[in-house]
């Protein structure tokens, strides 16, 4: 049967050709962004999502024939550039991904032009140390107080320092560093586990993730809580980073590499009957769907990836199949939860909305739209004042809920919305944008 106009079909994704030659070929990439780039055109239905479609429906606008024929392939690196691969634009907007024929996947196109410019060396060395997160986590843990005092936004003697040096914005949110890590708390101090609980024939390894190790350990002792609370037996395991900063860079190979490592380490505690749960939207889009596409005939990495869950997919799968221990209490003041494009790409629907709506009596208001950070680009000079544009409806709609909480799942993100709401309003506080296990882990009486 012929695909339906509109694209009507789920849609679906090719593997990812990245071990091919032919797949670095710019002559052949540039033919497809061409041919692309066109039906984008005729179509613009995404001109409201990143600055991607508005710098290429601008550059078209703006040409001198008003048409793609007269716009050089040299003049798309910007469009590229702008893409966040968030996949909002695959998931949510485009009427021709596949199963269509005319077979769009806007995203991997951005990705598979990145590719070939990293293989280039053309990936910059700032961003290259930036996205090497497990390596500054294990250096910064270390000398936290020092490292926070250094990124902290008003220390501008050293942001000054890495705007000239690095080209990070002043201004931009960098996430703070603990001197313990979540691995090293998880051993020390674990939550009483409540056997009698209707979960209690669960076990789970909570994968930890660069950021919540290093960065916010909080999301993960506040997930073992609540998994405790229901009876989950639990352990704490962190072989390594999903490469989504990779991933961001086109750097393919490191990211396969990550894939490889972190499925085999995986593989047995899957044989013993973990679910595998990942604690930030992001890493689980990579253990679920991107790994995948990568290494299509990897059995560790498809067996980690029908075994992987997100935090909040998990317990809203334990609410629906086992029900909740009791004890889950009310929490005063309304949430205003921010939809993470990577938990809309896991194409598992609100589970973060689900899992609050869990809570008593609860008043929540849920923001869809893209917060604008795009992760690792996000804090670059060239790219923060676009990355507050982007966010600035998300964080009009936070300073009009007027909640007590403002809540992401993906933490870049909840900070990043705390500073545009900020920006429209001083009275707004910026200090934290908890992930939304954490307030259910406070409506069950916990306290950090």
């Amino acid at each position: 049967m012929a695909p339906k106009e509109g694209s009507t079909e789920a849609p679906t994704r090719h593997a990812i050709g990245w071990q091919s030659d032919a797949y670095y070929d710019m002559a052949a990439i540039e033919t497809e962004l061409t041919r692309v780039f066109d039906i984008c055109h005729g179509c613009r239905r995404c001109f409201n999502l990143c600055d991607s479609f508005p710098k290429l429906f601008d550059l078209i606008d703006d040409s001198e024939s008003g048409e793609l024929d007269s716009v050089s392939a040299a003049d798309y690196k910007p469009i590229v550039d702008a893409c966040t691969l968030c996949d909002m634009c695959f998931m949510t907007k485009c009427p021709y991904v596949p199963p269509h024929e005319f077979d769009l996947d806007f995203p991997h196109l951005m990705l598979r032009y990145r590719a070939a410019e990293h293989r280039a060396g053309k990936t910059g060395f700032v961003i290259r140390q930036i996205t090497e997160t497990d390596r500054n986590g294990k250096i910064a843990s270390k000398i936290a107080p020092l490292a926070n005092w250094a990124t902290a936004t008003t220390n501008r003697l050293t942001r000054g320092a890495m705007h000239r040096i690095g080209g990070i914005h002043p201004q931009a949110a960098l996430p703070k560093y603990y001197s313990e890590t979540f691995v090293a708390a998880a051993k020390k101090a674990p939550p009483v586990r409540n056997p009698d609980a209707p979960a209690a024939n669960r076990k789970a390894v909570l994968y930890a993730t660069c950021f919540v190790n290093y960065n916010n350990p909080g999301i993960g002792k506040a997930a073992q809580y609540v998994l405790a609370q229901n009876g989950v037996e639990t352990r704490v395991d962190y072989p390594g980073c999903c490469g989504m900063p990779q991933l961001e860079q086109g750097d393919l190979a490191d990211v396969a590499a990550k894939a490889r490592h972190v499925a085999s380490e995986m593989s047995s505690l899957i044989d013993e009957g973990n679910t595998i749960v990942a604690l930030t939207p992001s890493c689980a889009l990579m253990l679920k769907f991107e790994w995948p596409l990568l290494l299509p005939d990897d059995d560790s990495v498809a067996k980690l990836a029908a075994a992987t869950m997100d935090i909040t997919e998990y317990v809203v799968d334990i609410a629906r199949k086992d029900g909740l221990a009791e004890g889950l209490g009310p929490l005063e003041g309304g949430i205003a939860l921010h939809f993470a494009c990577h938990a809309r790409a896991q194409n598992m629907g609100p589970k973060a909305a689900d899992m609050l709506r869990l809570i008593p009596d609860v008043d929540l208001q849920v923001i869809e739209r893209c917060s604008g950070h795009g992760g690792s680009s996000g804090v670059m000079a060239d790219n923060f004042e676009v990355a507050i544009k982007v966010g600035t409806p998300a964080g009009r709609q936070i300073k009009k809920a007027d909640k007590k909480w403002t809540a992401s799942e993906c933490p870049l993100a909840g900070e990043h919305l705390l500073q545009v709401a900020s920006s429209l309003d001083e009275t707004v506080p910026a200090k934290q944008a908890p992930h939304p296990i954490e307030l259910l882990a406070m409506a069950w009486g916990y306290t950090s």
